[in-house]
């Protein structure tokens, strides 16, 4: 094992128990104010290139791409890297903040994962009707990577978007490197998981909600897949329990693609520019060019 990974250990326990440790200190109407003014941030974000509704998708890119956090995270933090990436390729780009809690502000994608479908749907038709487009394609990084695919599943999402790109998503969940069996050992620890913060308890290798997702196949006709893991991954684990089976899917391990990348879970989405190249290129596979190294400077 690489000795840094020992080092990301303790970050994936955070997310088994940031339910006991995240505790709000505003108040709900403080809180709520906050999390109102994130979001208004993030929405009227034309500043940065992304979140312009005034922008109309080219021939080149007829399709406005939405990219969809991972957990803990928000429609700004996640995208710093990759949403300027897409911009500057003429892309009509969006973010949507989900999975919102009462009295947290900031940290999202914590709500139960089926609700967080119902907002990427709300998300989605409002883009497609100030850009006129017909379909969207999906962009998602871990939780964001796989929650898309309910919405696609049960909520008619199949019919609104040509592409779902994963950058280490959960498709199958996760075992935190066996930690989640911890979760049987300490009575209660999985219904207080459960009730703090549905997504995390959503995520768990086996869930409930895994199980109806998974059930009758990974994918629905008509859409294009694409996930794109690295075996550095320390929250998503097994790395493979990320991979998708079924037509038009194809997964990408990027130490394939470039075997210096040592990238883990969170660079991956966050910085990753040969990511960032493969995704452009699941995202335009007519005009893809290869992925290798040199991509980081591309």
């Amino acid at each position: 094992m690489l000795p840094w990974k020992r080092l990301l250990r303790p970050l994936a326990v955070l997310l088994l128990t940031a339910a006991v440790t995240v505790v709000p200190t505003a108040t709900a109407a403080s809180a709520a104010t906050a999390a109102s003014a994130a979001t208004a941030e993030a929405e009227s974000a034309p500043s940065r290139g992304w979140n312009d509704y005034s922008c109309k998708p080219s021939a080149a890119h007829p399709r406005p791409v939405v990219l969809v956090h991972g957990t803990f995270a928000n429609s700004v933090d996640n995208w710093l890297g990759l949403a300027p990436y897409l911009v500057n390729r003429n892309y009509c780009v969006f973010a949507l903040d989900y999975g919102q809690l009462p009295g947290v502000p900031f940290f999202n994608g914590l709500g139960p994962i089926d609700k967080s479908a119902e907002q990427l749907k709300t998300f989605v038709d409002k883009v497609l009707a100030a850009t006129g487009a017909a379909e969207a394609d999906l962009v998602g990084h871990s939780q964001g990577g796989m929650m898309p695919r309910h919405y696609l599943k049960f909520l008619g999402g199949a019919a609104k978007v040509n592409a779902l790109v994963g950058i280490a998503p959960d498709n199958h969940g996760t075992t935190l490197n066996g930690l989640t069996q911890l979760l049987d050992t300490f009575p209660g620890a999985a219904d207080l998981l459960s009730t703090a913060t549905p997504a995390l308890a959503d995520q768990v290798a086996g869930s409930a909600f895994l199980t109806k997702l998974n059930a009758g196949g990974d994918t629905v006709p008509g859409v294009r897949y694409t996930v794109i893991a690295t075996k550095y991954d320390e929250v998503v684990t097994p790395y493979r329990s990320q991979y998708l089976d079924g037509p038009n899917v194809r997964n990408v391990l990027i130490q394939d693609l470039c075997a210096v990348d040592l990238s883990e879970h969170a660079a991956i989405g966050l910085i990753d520019r040969i990511a960032f190249h493969e995704v452009a290129n699941a995202l335009d596979p007519a005009h893809a060019t290869p992925t290798t190294c040199l991509s980081v400077i591309g």
